[in-house]
């Protein structure tokens, strides 16, 4: 009986760490192409909130992205969930840390299925952020410039490929917020340099030296769920993500926030 409830209590926690506890998930890219001036730059990927809270006002993810001190903040879609609509209570992350750093968001796929779209954007515009659409920015530091490409995500009807077509080629270092990791070779074929997505929940359930078990537009056993993909020289980092959907739990796989540093080769 004592060890029953020993593996009881150890299952329990097991399910609290996996669901509770947020992990910053550090990656360095490495380029030549990444100008001189932007060195360092240290940007921090939220992705995949749907609607889930951590502490009173998302105090304690507030605090672990203060932490990062980061110089820009990529939110890649789904930050609320169309299941359990509840947008003041996702724009409650974002009223606190739009002051943190310049604020840049891409939908995902619950944002569309809302129908209430328009409202969700211009919720964030009114808070500051920088909603892309699939729209282009440049930001330019001592000189030196780079872009910043937000894909709508395609449940809107345009696939991921014919939005990266609109964009003119150039030789700037190209940052994509971009909800959908399966659409890999699409950023590869227009060379984009780093791709920030999010969408596969990181598998959902993490099997020790297999990986993530099920993602949405992947099926089983799915090819990006964490971490970071590179071909030729596009490098797509796929966060974990912070909430649960449709599957309300997950196992092995605690939520994350990805803190990615640029470095020049």
């Amino acid at each position: 009986m004592k060890k029953f409830l020993i593996f009881i209590v150890a299952i329990i926690l097991l399910m609290f760490i996996s669901n509770s506890w947020i992990q910053t998930t550090k990656i360095t890219v490495k380029s030549d192409r990444i100008p001189t001036s932007f060195n360092g730059l240290k940007i921090l990927q939220i992705s995949d909130l749907h609607d889930a809270t951590f502490g009173d006002k998302q105090e304690k993810l507030v605090k672990k992205i203060q932490k990062s001190n980061p110089d820009l903040i990529f939110i890649t879609g789904d930050l609320i969930d169309s299941n359990r609509y509840n947008l003041d209570q996702s724009l409650e992350l974002v009223r606190n840390i739009v002051d943190i750093a310049s604020t840049y968001y891409v939908t995902g796929n619950h944002e569309i299925a809302t129908n209430d779209i328009d409202n969700i954007k211009t919720s964030l515009i009114d808070l500051g952020v920088k909603v892309l659409s699939n729209e282009e920015q440049i930001i330019e530091h001592n000189g030196d410039k780079i872009r910043i490409i937000g894909i709508e995500d395609p449940l809107n009807g345009i696939s991921v490929n014919e939005a990266l077509r609109q964009f003119e080629e150039n030789d700037l270092f190209t940052l994509v917020l971009s909800h959908r990791p399966e659409t890999f070779q699409d950023y590869i074929d227009y060379n984009m340099d780093v791709v920030f997505s999010g969408h596969a929940h990181g598998g959902q359930f993490r099997i020790p030296g297999i990986g993530g078990l099920v993602a949405p537009g992947q099926g089983l056993f799915p090819r990006y769920t964490a971490g970071m993909y590179t071909e030729n020289t596009t490098h797509m980092i796929v966060s974990r993500g912070l909430g649960n959907s449709v599957i309300p739990v997950r196992v092995l796989n605690s939520p994350e926030i990805v803190l990615v540093t640029l470095k020049t080769l």
